[in-house]
């Protein structure tokens, strides 16, 4: 199957890394793309933030949110992710035919709540209608443009030693939420996705005053994927404190149940900073006054020894190597 495309390949993890640095890199290598990072900064008379992405998620529809919402608060978080105030978006729509009217406009409404929460304009896009059974009933692609704020140099090869790691809230929730509604799972306590977007928290971030060194969202590959990557492009190690990762009681019980570790299940409304030691108590209480990092926690620090190794330590006192998955725990959940 070394030829084929496998679905482990829209993983966030080692397969998609290597789909990128083999099939993709080579063929488009410029200094921009070479970064990535979840969004380009261009220098256009001003540096801007410029970002794409598609939505694929199935089902279309899971506790707390849809694939309209997810699209807009996706592409949102990926330009805020290098600092930007999101502007201008793109939401172009490729349709199965037999998509019900009423489930469109649904879909529809919940992107123009997420736009207008978000307060960026959606300013173009596109329609395609695809036979029935070519697609699964509706796909989503996205483009963005922010613009970012001086003296803001935010990306993943910034880490450095002694750096703290914060995480904004508790991780999982979204992949359990798509999970539980494809396979028709019925939990004691319900999970529901937690689809945000995050830029008002990105802003309180900045407002600071502290020099942040990384930011971004784990989604696919989840928490585990986004240490991994700052860890490998800033050629540092992380170490993570298991104890400090806040794991809501329904997503572990959920996870023990599936056979899934947190650390790898997506998020969709939380982020990892690594920001300077001396302003990480600051950017903790400007977190917590806002309405999607009222649970951020210190999770652990960056540090010399292991450079591109993520390095936990368990609840039992021993340490564990967290790599990237290999394939692909939950696939189609964004």
């Amino acid at each position: 199957m070394g030829d084929k495309i496998l679905l482990a390949h829209g993983s966030g993890g080692k397969l998609t890394h290597d789909l990128v640095a083999k099939h993709f890199l080579p063929l488009f290598d410029n200094s921009f793309l070479r970064q990535l990072d979840d969004s380009a900064v261009l220098d256009l008379n001003g540096r801007l933030a410029f970002t794409t992405d598609s939505y694929v998620v199935n089902p279309i529809f899971f506790p707390g949110g849809d694939i309209g919402k997810l699209a807009v608060c996706g592409t949102v978080n990926d330009l805020s992710m290098s600092g930007a105030r999101p502007m201008y978006l793109s939401l172009s729509l490729i349709i199965e035919e037999g998509l019900s009217m009423s489930d469109l406009n649904f879909i529809m409404r919940s992107a123009r709540d997420a736009a207008d929460e978000a307060g960026v304009k959606v300013v173009t896009g596109d329609t395609k209608v695809v036979d029935r059974g070519s697609a699964d009933r509706l796909f989503i692609n996205t483009a963005g443009l922010g613009v970012i704020r001086p003296g803001v140099d935010i990306s993943g090869s910034n880490a450095r030693p002694g750096d703290r790691v914060i995480l904004s809230g508790p991780i999982g929730e979204h992949g359990i939420a798509v999970m539980s509604q494809r396979e028709g799972l019925r939990f004691s306590s319900p999970v529901e996705s937690d689809c945000a977007p995050l830029n008002g928290l990105v802003e309180a971030i900045l407002d600071s005053g502290v020099e942040i060194r990384c930011l971004r969202d784990p989604t696919r590959g989840g928490l585990a994927g986004t240490l991994n990557e700052f860890a490998s492009a800033s050629k540092v190690g992380i170490r993570i404190d298991e104890k400090s990762i806040p794991v809501g009681e329904a997503v572990q019980g959920a996870c023990e149940l599936l056979g899934l570790d947190p650390l790898y299940v997506a998020n969709e409304g939380k982020l990892v900073a690594v920001v300077d030691p001396g302003g990480a108590g600051r950017v903790l209480a400007a977190m917590r006054e806002c309405r999607y990092g009222g649970g951020a926690v210190t999770i652990g620090e960056v540090i010399a020894e292991h450079p591109g190794r993520v390095v936990m330590s368990t609840l039992m006192g021993a340490s564990r190597i967290i790599d990237m998955l290999v394939g692909e725990q939950l696939p189609r959940i964004c």
